[in-house]
């Protein structure tokens, strides 16, 4: 092709017709690059189940709804349990929050756990391996290594001593957060992979349980299911549970005692779950001792706020210092200079007929009576970095492990126990992958995103909620789901909205079509980084040139 005599003629600095950069190759001017990468949204980021959420949300997006539970399933074989009982800091962690409100990241993957059972799509096992896997406890960090290990092709089977697979999330977390409908299907779509779960069986010795069923490996996952207990000065007249076992009797409709006035000593959210049962259960009153200060109290914020919507009483900074018959002894506290509630030597009194203690939970660990390979301090397992104990082949997770002690952790662990137990039956060792810089706000440009409110899910009339089990929050349906998907800025991912091919002034941008992103033409970018600074998601990175 000739070249037009009038472009020839002018000086190189200005040359500045329409495709000039081809003919000049600007990128000799160039001291730095732009390079197109991956950062990792704070959501990934602070998914204890290591959730791709960014991606599955790109599917729903979309409206690929089985694309987007398949992404999810990469990770999390709970979907639907975990849109209903997960806590989500995912949200906490979500960059929009500077812009309007945090992505309901919750409610769309609930609404596409749902969306999985309706229409019935399932995930295959992986090829056999012929090796076996024995799993004690069918809780979430439990199923989460069944599934995971199946996908993988070995041959699982989880022992547990419950008449119900579920573990925590069954017989800790009241019907009307966790429907027991949706827990049941999600645990038979992983016994439908193939998965056996050994229902009504307690371990009693694992060494020997082993032995006798010829099990490669080993994971070891029970739940916290012994009540701790506070030294509570008493005559006896009054009953004091465990809140562990008043959950537990709930879940089994046996009379549980919630009666008259009760009171629950405790700040967490287990003691929020017994307060809200107790009203369910037709109490009189309902009050929550608290030792520590409002701003203190571990129980979620929106946990204590339905708590007293519901009718129950919080007292904090008190503590229970006796009970003689129906009189119940509290102490004033006050916060002291580390924040740790101290004694005021001042009391008050409330009534009542029976008392729940929830103040925290431990581990039976007397399944590891006769192995003493396996390292135990204050009670608790010590594992290495693969999860593995000082017994060859036997691994712990989930509570039995210091710990978030949340299902979405316990998930979290399922999946690791589940790559370093597969690595250990081939011979290798896995090796987590590195993970990417974390997207900060100031590496997005959020004035390219238009104002859109969170999507505000339906809750039952407080009336309702308190005479019986039914769901408190209610469903996004599609047109929700997809709106509050498409609030989702892709932090730190390429979502292919064209900006850096508008605005570069080189035409050094090649499109490599959907799904596939862009490529630089190095010859003839200048380096003038516009396209880093215009990209809304941080995608883009300018980086010294080599000279």
């Amino acid at each position: 092709m000739s070249i037009d005599p009038i472009i020839q003629s002018k000086p190189f600095a200005i040359t500045l017709d329409v495709g000039t950069s081809l003919l000049n190759k600007t990128g000799t001017w160039r001291n730095e690059r732009p390079v197109y990468l991956d950062r990792l949204p704070p959501c990934n980021h602070t998914c204890t189940a290591g959730e791709n959420i960014q991606a599955w949300l790109g599917f729903a997006e979309e409206g690929d709804y089985e694309a987007a539970w398949r992404q999810i399933m990469e990770d999390n074989p709970l979907p639907a349990t975990m849109g209903r009982v997960c806590y989500h800091t995912c949200e906490g962690a979500c960059n929009r929050a500077g812009i309007d409100e945090a992505v309901g990241i919750n409610s769309v993957e609930r609404f596409l756990g749902d969306q999985a059972l309706m229409h019935g799509w399932r995930i295959d096992a992986g090829s056999p391996t012929g090796k076996k896997v024995m799993i004690v406890g069918a809780g979430p960090a439990g199923l989460s290594a069944a599934y995971h290990l199946r996908r993988l092709g070995h041959e699982v089977t989880v022992f547990d001593a419950n008449p119900q697979a579920g573990g925590m999330i069954r017989y800790g977390i009241p019907k009307y957060r966790m429907p027991r409908e949706k827990l049941r299907a999600e645990v038979a779509r992983i016994e439908a992979m193939g998965v056996k779960i050994e229902l009504n069986t307690k371990i009693e010795d694992i060494s020997t349980t082993r032995k006798e069923g010829q099990f490669d490996a080993v994971f070891m996952c029970i739940g916290a299911q012994l009540s701790r207990s506070a030294e509570i000065e008493s005559d006896g007249k009054i009953p004091i549970h465990d809140a562990a076992v008043v959950l537990r009797d709930s879940e089994l409709d046996n009379p549980n005692q919630l009666h008259g006035h009760v009171v629950i000593y405790g700040g967490g959210n287990t003691a929020m779950d017994v307060a809200r049962t107790s009203i369910r259960m037709g109490a009189i009153s309902t009050t929550v001792v608290v030792l520590e200060a409002q701003e203190d109290m571990p129980a979620h914020s929106f946990e204590r706020d339905e708590a007293i919507e519901e009718g129950a009483t919080l007292k904090y900074l008190h503590s229970i210092k006796r009970v003689n018959g129906r009189t119940v002894t509290l102490e004033k506290m006050k916060v002291s200079e580390n924040r740790w509630p101290k004694p005021t030597g001042e009391f008050d009194s409330i009534e009542a007929d029976v008392i729940v203690q929830a103040i925290g939970q431990d581990v039976d660990t007397a399944i590891l009576q006769n192995t003493p390979a396996v390292n135990l301090k204050d009670g608790i397992p010590q594992i290495n970095e693969a999860m593995c104990t000082g017994e060859d082949g036997i691994f712990a997770g989930g509570d039995m492990v210091p710990s978030q002690r949340t299902v979405t952790s316990a998930i979290g662990h399922g999946k690791k126990a589940a790559r370093n137990i597969n690595a250990y039956l081939r011979g290798e060792e896995w090796v987590a992958p590195d993970k990417h810089e974390v997207v900060t706000p100031d590496m997005l440009n959020t004035w390219y995103y238009s104002d859109a409110p969170r999507t505000v899910r339906p809750m039952l009339d407080v009336v309702r909620r308190k005479t019986g089990f039914a769901e408190v929050v209610g469903d996004l349906d599609v047109d929700n789901a997809v709106f509050e998907a498409r609030r989702c800025m892709s932090c730190g991912n390429c979502f292919e909205c064209d900006n850096c091919y508008g605005v570069c002034p080189d035409n050094a941008i090649t499109k490599l079509g959907p799904g596939n992103r862009f490529k630089f033409k190095y010859d003839y970018c200048k380096g003038c980084s516009i396209c880093a600074t215009e990209c809304p998601c941080g995608a883009i990175k300018m980086v010294p040139e080599d000279i």
